[in-house]
């Protein structure tokens, strides 16, 4: 199996204009809404099984016991909460990103022995997995990159932390850099390329790294693929990895207290950045995001936030971080001082907050949301002297050395104590669903993290 597989973006077909995979994932989701709300006896009908799926589960049997089968979170095809199902794999059967091999959720045959597990892999006993709003998006059938490279049925999540429980028998022959260096036992932690809802994943050992000391399992599953995300948005920014050295040095993040912002204070900060303006939605975040280190904090659900974020830079911001969407990109922009970087990568407002499923009527409020996303202008860009970049890090299965230095830092950061893990709520694996109500609210602080032995 190859550890690159990222290959030549194909033109798309469309129907009547639109990409069918996002008219196929409509009808999944409409069909997932009214079978639910009509007919939910027959809800367990829209589930597929998968071929790795074993079907005669053996009595006393538990991921926790060493040998026992791999459980993984499994989506059949794009649907409502149903489609999250607690299943059992095969003997051998483990889940693994799609830069190992693409088109499937699970090792194409059974790893049994070391000799069956690639030379710059290893086997990891996943102790625990973050759940993040991506998550939602690609149960809805909407994120591009499962949609690209692994399809259904797919095991989601990017963040694994857990014990290195099987490598691979070494070829003295072998002078592959990316080949591991890690030991049976070893705690590690780090990101997959989706198939991070499992007990046991294959996965690249450049992709890991040792757990810093004093942090917990949760802790450790909570912070590879936010902080990647935060440090690559301060990169593209200007701001790393030399601090950047333009006369303005606002900051501007919303959704300071999520999971991505949180870690983007704290970079923000050690790289020089001030004042580092935070943005929250509720009250109840503003403590959170204060003691992450904002200057400022606007609670955009008691205060104006374009008044309040003028008042606190009024000579505008360097850099804006916003995975808002329609809700605030034109504003965002608007308030950039010249030479400044409207960073952005992700689009929650443009998708329906608190919903287990996509109603008709939700469709159509998308639609129109996605009809009234800004257009940057080419020309306005050079004269006003602003840059609009967007990013997502699913799409970097080939990008090894960057991420690969960029986690090097973070860990750097963390055991030196300079950068703190998100606040973490954890939750037992088998209570997905509400996991995925839980941050599809917005009411969700930091972290959600899930144990696999729930």
């Amino acid at each position: 199996m190859s550890n690159a597989v990222v290959g030549e973006k194909q033109k798309k077909w469309t129907i009547l204009g639109q990409d069918p995979d996002v008219l196929l994932a409509m009808w999944a989701n409409v069909v997932s809404w009214c079978v639910s709300t009509f007919f939910p006896s027959f809800l367990p009908k829209l589930l597929p099984k998968c071929d790795q799926e074993e079907t005669t589960v053996v009595k006393g049997s538990n991921t926790t016991t060493v040998g026992g089968p791999t459980r993984c979170i499994s989506i059949g095809r794009p649907g409502g909460m149903e489609q999250l199902r607690l299943v059992s794999l095969k003997p051998g059967i483990v889940t693994m990103g799609y830069n190992i091999a693409k088109g499937t959720a699970y090792t194409p045959k059974p790893i049994l022995t070391e000799q069956d597990i690639p030379q710059d892999c290893v086997i990891l006993r996943n102790e625990a997995f973050s759940v993040n709003y991506a998550d939602c998006t690609i149960r809805w059938g909407l994120y591009e990159s499962a949609k690209q490279f692994v399809g259904y049925p797919i095991v989601p999540g990017f963040d694994i932390a857990g014990t290195i429980e099987k490598v691979p028998e070494q070829d003295p022959t072998n002078d592959n850099k990316k080949k591991h260096n890690w030991k049976v036992g070893d705690r590690v932690f780090g990101c997959t390329l989706f198939g991070a809802y499992s007990s046991r994943v294959l996965v690249p050992s450049m992709q890991l790294r040792k757990i810093p000391q004093d942090w917990t399992i949760a802790q450790a599953a909570a912070l590879p693929a936010v902080s990647l995300t935060a440090l690559y948005a301060l990169s593209l920014a200007g701001h790393f990895p030399q601090q950047g050295k333009y006369s303005n040095k606002a900051i501007l993040i919303h959704s300071a207290a999520g999971g991505v912002g949180s870690m983007a204070v704290q970079m923000a900060k050690l790289l020089g950045l001030s004042p580092v303006v935070g943005v929250v939605g509720r009250t109840a975040k503003v403590e959170e995001a204060r003691s992450l280190g904002c200057d400022v904090v606007i609670d955009k659900s008691q205060q104006n936030l374009w008044e309040e974020a003028r008042a606190a830079s009024p000579q505008g911001y360097t850099c804006i971080l916003d995975a808002n969407g329609v809700s605030t990109l034109q504003d965002s922009y608007d308030h950039l001082a010249p030479t400044g970087r409207l960073i952005i990568f992700g689009f929650h407002s443009n998708l329906p907050l608190g919903r287990a499923m996509l109603s008709p009527l939700e469709w159509i409020r998308m639609a129109q949301k996605q009809s009234k996303m800004p257009q940057f202008d080419p020309m306005d860009l050079t004269v006003s002297n602003k840059s609009v970049l967007g990013f997502n890090l699913s799409f970097f299965a080939d990008e090894t050395e960057i991420v690969s230095d960029m986690f090097d830092q973070i860990v750097e950061w963390a055991e030196t104590k300079q950068i703190r893990c998100p606040k973490v709520v954890e939750m037992p694996m088998n209570e997905i669903a509400n996991a995925h109500d839980l941050i599809q609210s917005g009411k969700s602080v930091g972290k959600i993290v899930m144990n696999t032995s729930g």
